[in-house]
């Protein structure tokens, strides 16, 4: 199982589509081999070194959670079905109410159109807030998404920087 890392009036709470199975049966999110989250986070300035999963939860100390939009954890995020999601979305929508973060990041846009009903979303800053967050879509860094390349990956996370920065 995966424990959320997160804590209230936080920067931005980044929300992962559901665990991997490594990630799920290490209790430590982003924890595969391939999954480039740490890495990227780091260069796109969010943190001044890159964290190991092991330490994952010292990215409290720079204003920044991490969670799920649904909790069961599948060797691919496409395993998910809709009710998945459905049933997922009022426990999320209380989760980032009580904790009232800035910006909440969606990696990846399959759990943010669940959760909008939105079919066509662009990558980047979202027109709406959600549950008083505003809403951020960024490419999955999970090592199976190989549409994005690791410079690609660290553009767009920088740009969510600069925008916490602004």
């Amino acid at each position: 199982m995966l424990i959320d890392i997160i804590a209230k009036d936080l920067n931005v709470i980044f929300c992962g589509i559901n665990p991997g199975l490594k990630s799920a049966g290490d209790g430590l999110h982003f924890s595969g081999r391939s999954n480039r989250f740490w890495k990227v986070l780091h260069q796109a300035g969010f943190t001044p070194h890159q964290i190991e999963p092991v330490n994952g939860s010292t990215i409290l100390d720079f204003g920044y959670g991490l969670t799920t939009a649904v909790a069961r954890a599948t060797s691919r995020a496409d395993e998910l079905s809709k009710e998945e999601f459905d049933q997922s979305l009022e426990t999320f929508k209380a989760k980032i109410t009580e904790f009232k973060p800035q910006y909440i990041a969606f990696l990846g846009k399959a759990a943010y159109q669940a959760f909008s009903g939105k079919k066509q979303l662009v990558w980047g800053k979202q027109p709406e807030d959600f549950c008083g967050a505003k809403v951020w879509i960024l490419p999955n860094p999970s090592g199976l998404n190989r549409g994005f390349t690791l410079d690609d990956l660290v553009s767009s996370y920088s740009e969510l920087y600069a925008a916490i920065q602004s």
